[in-house]
């Protein structure tokens, strides 16, 4: 009688090898998956903290605002209507930050719109200010102008 010399592993260990390399991938794609969501769950949200307004109708208004990103990527601010209209369609507005201005997330600006005389507003007026992302997202709050 011949003896065949199988040299093969048992099944113990076979059974052991193919459960690890299944926990393996399983943690691979686990990660995989949960940077994936990351990447589109990431979202911007602005807040206008304060707005008020000094000044007067001789002289002209300053509008003070801070606003903050409280979302998880960054905004970029890319325009600021006043009363539904582009601050640059008025004569006499203008804000004193440059435009575009991107606002990483977290982090929070305070700047100033001046609004001369010659823009046609009058004291006691109510103006609503709306911030503008190039996202489309538009961020709206009222003040009254004193």
């Amino acid at each position: 009688m011949r003896r065949l010399n199988n040299k093969g592993i048992s099944p113990v260990i076979a059974t052991v090898i193919l459960v690890a390399v299944a926990i393996a991938i399983a943690i691979a794609v686990a990660f995989w998956m949960t940077g994936i969501i990351g990447l589109f769950t990431r979202f911007e949200k602005i807040e206008i903290t304060y707005i008020y307004a000094t000044g007067d109708e001789s002289s002209g208004w300053t509008v003070h605002l801070k606003v903050t990103n409280t979302g998880t990527a960054d905004a970029t601010i890319d325009n600021i209507f006043i009363n539904g209209k582009p601050y640059n369609s008025y004569t006499d507005v203008s804000p004193s930050i440059s435009l575009p201005y991107s606002l990483t997330a977290g982090n929070s600006i305070e700047f100033t719109i001046s609004i001369g005389t010659g823009a046609g507003f009058k004291s006691g007026q109510s103006i609503e200010v709306k911030v503008h992302t190039a996202s489309g997202q538009e961020y709206p709050k009222l003040t009254n102008l004193p």
